[in-house]
């Protein structure tokens, strides 16, 4: 690492601990020319996958776009900002378990869905009206109807599996 002070090439590492909750590893360094002191921090560049539109179309992955279109589908809904930052922390690391470096948007989109139906049906509802286009009034209560019927987010993370994890992959 170079110096920032006199540009020297050889730094030597003093002290190395975690920062950021384990996230971070943060380095107190010591440059072998001018003596002077410097902290850097060290994190790992997780790339997100790009999105594959319906049209074809490849794009980077907006985290701010994924975490405008929850807010708008929770608009005036009695969520806090901590249950939507969960939410897209779960999505982004769906994205990133997937390991491919394209996912289509649709799969996306359910992701979405899912997230919204555990954190609150009126904005499952409105997502879903806008991200399958409804036709008619109709389509909402068909839709409703569904959501009735689904297990809860409590029912489905009690559920047992049918098949090991190792099995799923295959």
């Amino acid at each position: 690492m170079h110096c920032p002070f006199c540009d020297a090439e050889d730094t030597k590492v003093i002290d190395s601990r975690l920062a950021n909750d384990g996230y971070e590893v943060r380095r107190r360094r010591e440059c072998l020319t001018c003596s002077e002191r410097f902290t850097t921090f060290e994190s790992a560049e997780l790339v997100m996958p790009k999105l594959v539109k319906n049209d074809g179309r490849r794009e980077p992955f907006n985290e701010e776009k994924l975490r405008a279109g929850i807010t708008r589908a929770l608009e005036k809904r009695p969520v806090n900002s901590e249950d939507i930052e969960s939410a897209v922390e779960r999505i982004k690391k769906q994205m990133r378990s997937t390991g491919d470096r394209e996912v289509p948007s649709v799969i996306l989109g359910h992701w979405v869905m899912d997230e919204l139906r555990d954190l609150d049906h009126v904005a499952y509802v409105r997502f879903a009206s806008v991200y399958r286009s409804f036709e008619d009034v109709n389509a909402f209560r068909e839709e409703i109807e569904r959501l009735e019927k689904a297990p809860t987010a409590e029912q489905r993370r009690n559920q047992m599996t049918l098949l090991d994890d190792d099995d799923v992959s295959s």
